[in-house]
C-alpha cells in the first residue's frame, strides 16, 4: 500500500492486538511499512502468521504471537517473547474487540408482544453474551495496556492507540453492549491520556464510522449479497454516501503516532466516518 503520510517509525517496536482481523492487519502492515518491527497478536495464530508472513515478504520485520487479550498470563508470556524477539514496546495498538450475536437484538424497536414472540428482544439478551462483549472490548484493552505500557514508562516518544467507534458517541440500535463497550473505550482513552501525561506516553483513539468487515457483514448484507435495510439507513446517514475503505484509516493512524506532527495531541478520539457524526439527518 502507498502510505499517505511520511511517518518514520524506524527503530520502534509496535504491538498490535487483534492483528489477524481486516482493519488491524492493515494497521500492522502500515506500521511495518513505516519502519516499525511489528508484533502481530491474535487469538487465531494462523491468521496472525499470515499477516506476519506478508509483512516479511514485503521486506518488513514482524512476528506472530497467539495471545488471549482476556488472560493476563497469556499477555505476559507474549510480552516476554516480544521483548526477546523484537525489543521493548514503543507503540501499542489495542485493536482486539468486536460484537456477539448473544448481545444483539433482532429488531431495532421493541413492539408490543415481542417479549413472548419468537424474536430476541432486549429482555432476551444473554447476560453472558453482554459480559463477553464488554470484556472483549474494555478488558481486552485494559489488560494489554497494563502489560505493554510498562515498557513505555519514561521512554521518549511512546504511543497507545485504542480503537473506539462511532457508536461510542451515539449508540446504534440492536447492539447495546457493543455501543456501551466502545463508549467505555473512548472514556478510558481520555483517562489513560491524563494518567500517563507525565510519563511521556501519548494515548489517543480512532473512531471508525461504517466499514464493511467480516464482523458486521451479517448486519449489512443478506446471504445473497444484497444490502439489508440497515445498510440503506447507514448510507443515508453518511453524507459521503458509502462505506469507508480500510486504507482510509491509515492516515489517521500514522498522524496520531507521528511525534513531530501530533506531539501535543493526547486524549482525543478521532472520527473517521464520512461525515456521519456531523449529519443531523436533515
Amino acid at each position: 500500500m502507498k502510505l499517505p503520510l511520511n511517518t518514520d517509525l524506524s527503530g520502534k517496536v509496535a504491538v498490535v492486538t487483534g492483528a489477524g482481523g481486516v482493519l488491524c492487519s492493515m494497521f500492522a502492515k502500515a506500521l511495518a511499512q513505516a519502519g516499525a518491527k511489528v508484533a502481530v497478536l491474535d487469538l487465531n495464530l494462523e491468521a496472525a502468521q499470515a499477516v506476519a508472513e506478508e509483512i516479511e515478504k514485503n521486506g518488513g520485520v514482524a512476528k506472530a504471537y497467539k495471545t488471549n487479550v482476556l488472560e493476563k498470563e497469556s499477555l505476559q508470556e507474549t510480552h516476554d517473547a516480544v521483548v526477546a524477539d523484537l525489543g521493548t514496546c514503543d507503540i501499542l495498538i489495542n485493536g482486539a474487540g468486536g460484537n456477539n450475536p448473544r448481545a444483539t437484538t433482532d429488531k431495532e424497536y421493541y413492539e408490543s408482544g415481542d417479549i413472548d414472540a419468537d424474536t430476541i428482544s432486549f429482555f432476551d439478551l444473554d447476560p453472558s453474551g453482554v459480559e463477553f462483549v464488554f470484556n472483549l472490548n474494555f478488558i481486552g484493552t485494559l489488560l494489554p495496556t497494563q502489560i505493554f505500557a510498562q515498557d513505555m514508562l519514561d521512554k521518549e516518544g511512546c504511543n497507545i492507540l485504542n480503537i473506539s467507534s462511532m457508536n461510542a458517541f451515539t449508540p446504534l440500535t440492536k447492539i447495546p453492549a457493543y455501543s456501551g463497550a466502545k463508549a467505555a473505550i473512548s472514556n478510558f482513552t481520555q483517562w489513560l491520556a491524563v494518567h500517563f501525561s507525565k510519563s511521556g506516553i501519548r494515548v489517543n483513539a480512532i473512531a471508525p464510522g461504517f466499514f464493511s468487515t467480516k464482523q458486521n457483514a451479517k448486519l449489512l448484507f443478506n446471504e445473497d449479497g444484497t444490502p439489508t435495510p440497515r445498510t440503506g439507513k447507514i448510507l443515508a446517514a453518511t453524507p459521503m454516501g458509502r462505506f469507508g475503505e480500510a486504507e482510509e484509516l491509515v492516515g489517521s493512524l500514522l498522524f496520531l503516532l507521528n511525534n513531530e506532527a501530533a506531539g501535543f495531541i493526547t486524549g482525543v478520539v478521532l472520527p473517521v466516518d464520512g461525515g456521519f457524526s456531523a449529519y443531523s439527518g436533515v
